[in-house]
């Protein structure tokens, strides 16, 4: 029976351990989006209308351009939407982005923490549950041996 139960502990643990992992890299794909908003709020508040860029075309291709006019920048707003937006208004919605990215970071770093707290009650439980099976061992050992030994 502890057997049994500390092999399911094991699982439980490893499973906990697996989405933790998940969860981590959640919050580095998160902050990588936060970086390329930086990136992007530097590159509006940088460039002017006429200002050469280059536009990157996938695999590692980029296409020389001028920037037409720079009130006219489209931002991704999620949900697969996307607004035009003035300079300024462009870098006040990167902004916001931000924001809702931190509020998922903070989510998913309280996921972390429970999830965490939840491995560690677990693996207290295990280690009792072993103390226990040794005590057991060393009673069944003690009673094994006779009285003039």
């Amino acid at each position: 029976m502890g057997q049994q139960q500390l092999q399911q502990l094991s699982q439980e643990i490893q499973q906990i351990q697996e989405e933790i992992e998940a969860l981590e890299a959640d919050v580095e794909d998160i902050q990588q989006e936060k970086t390329e908003a930086d990136e992007a709020i530097d590159a509006i508040e940088t460039l002017e209308t006429d200002s050469t860029v280059q536009v990157p075309l996938g695999g590692g291709a980029y296409l020389r351009a001028t920037v037409e006019d720079i009130d006219e920048v489209i931002v991704e707003l999620g949900a697969d939407y996307a607004g035009e937006f003035e300079q300024d208004d462009a870098v006040d919605a990167l902004e916001n982005k931000k924001e809702n990215l931190d509020d998922r970071i903070d989510e998913v770093n309280s996921e972390i923490a429970e999830l965490e707290a939840e491995s560690t009650e677990l693996e207290q439980q295990a280690q009792q549950l072993q103390q226990q099976a040794m005590q057991q061992q060393m009673q069944q050992m003690g009673q094994g041996q006779g009285p003039d030994e």
